[in-house]
């Protein structure tokens, strides 16, 4: 028989009186588990995946002037199974928040179909951080399916509507040449230095609103990362935002 998950997972960070990030809410659910720390939210795999079939949802809310990081402990593997499997983040913060979103890689193993979504709101004043980024399939290894879609809405206006479809297609050197790894940066925020750069591999796009995208393709991971890190530079801020003052959940 095969296994199919439907999870949903929620993180909400208020901030208290003394300006103090409290997380009000972390719920884990099925193969999807928070477990809080002293500078971040880490995500963790309770099970294998995603597989073919399985429903994911992370649920993020963020309060007037407080400050989440979510990380996560290792990579996201996906794995075929039975039809697509679905991982959906749903993220909204509120004015003068700020939301860190840099998980470890997504790995796209053979024959999986995968698809990611996320949909992410920002009231005046909050700001953002959101770093995705893709490998190609397992060493030696051609890569499945994989869609990667981003939404970004800013004091009610869409800021980014941004999505990477790979197939069959992704062969092609018109679309990503030799490259095994692919990745972004969202940046958005009111005090955000808006710069353009365009260098081997990577973009740096000014968005039409408070946002900078960062796009890089790399042979491998860690010179995707080390891209997309140079590209924040450019962007006029560094891979690390300020550390979250965080305490339990209630």
């Amino acid at each position: 028989m095969t296994r199919r998950y439907t999870a949903r997972a929620a993180v909400t960070a208020e901030c208290d009186a003394s300006g103090r990030t409290r997380l009000t809410r972390l719920r884990s659910d099925g193969p999807l588990a928070v477990r809080e720390t002293a500078e971040a939210v880490y995500l963790i795999g309770a099970a294998a995946g995603p597989l073919g079939g399985d429903r994911l949802e992370l649920d993020l809310e963020v309060g007037p002037g407080a400050r989440l990081a979510i990380r996560s402990v290792a990579t996201t593997l996906a794995l075929p199974g039975d039809g697509e499997s679905v991982f959906t983040v749903r993220a909204r913060v509120a004015e003068g928040g700020h939301l860190d979103f840099a998980p470890e890689p997504t790995v796209a193993a053979c024959g999986c179909d995968h698809r990611s979504v996320s949909d992410i709101t920002l009231a005046e004043g909050a700001s953002l951080r959101w770093r995705e980024e893709l490998i190609l399939g397992r060493h030696r290894e051609e890569p499945g399916r994989h869609t990667s879609r981003i939404d970004v809405t800013a004091g009610g206006l869409p800021l980014l509507r941004h999505e990477l479809r790979l197939d069959e297609t992704y062969r092609s050197r018109a679309v990503i040449g030799d490259a095994r790894a692919a990745g972004s940066v969202v940046l958005a925020g009111p005090d955000l230095a808006r710069t353009a750069a365009v260098e081997e591999a990577l973009a740096v796009m000014p968005l039409a609103g408070p946002g900078v995208l960062v796009s890089a393709l790399a042979t491998d991971s860690a010179a995707l990362r080390r891209r997309l890190t140079h590209g924040e530079t450019l962007a006029g801020r560094g891979e690390r935002s300020p550390r979250p003052a965080l305490s339990g959940a209630g």
